[in-house]
């Protein structure tokens, strides 16, 4: 049985991958001007989300997953920084939450490495 904490972490990234699809303007919208063919990154990484969050959810698969989450989350750094530094894309967010969402990349980090 895998902790609670663990299945959480699963679910969260199967809908934040699933959101993807919902919205895929918000996500085309934040990403970089130098990261070539939005729609296809927005795509394909609604589905890294997804799986990772099913592999986490699985004993085998667990560690393969954490740490394609932790090289996912790191990949996504670019786009906070982006959106730190143009308010165009910041969607109304406050800057210091802006801010906070780097260190929180982190610790999402953290969070995914504990099951390694």
């Amino acid at each position: 049985m895998l902790p609670w904490h663990q299945y959480l972490m699963g679910v969260l990234y199967i809908l934040a991958g699933m959101n993807h699809f919902r919205k895929p303007k918000l996500y085309e919208r934040i990403m970089p001007p130098y990261i070539p063919a939005h729609t296809t990154a927005v795509m394909l990484s609604g589905v890294a989300e997804m799986v990772l969050g099913f592999m986490i959810l699985n004993k085998n698969t667990q560690e393969e997953a954490a740490w394609g989450i932790i090289a996912m989350l790191f990949a996504f750094i670019p786009v906070h920084i982006y959106m730190l530094q143009n308010e165009k894309v910041a969607m109304n967010l406050p800057k210091w939450l802006l801010i906070l969402r780097l260190p929180l990349q982190f610790g999402l980090m953290y969070w995914a490495y504990i099951y390694t």
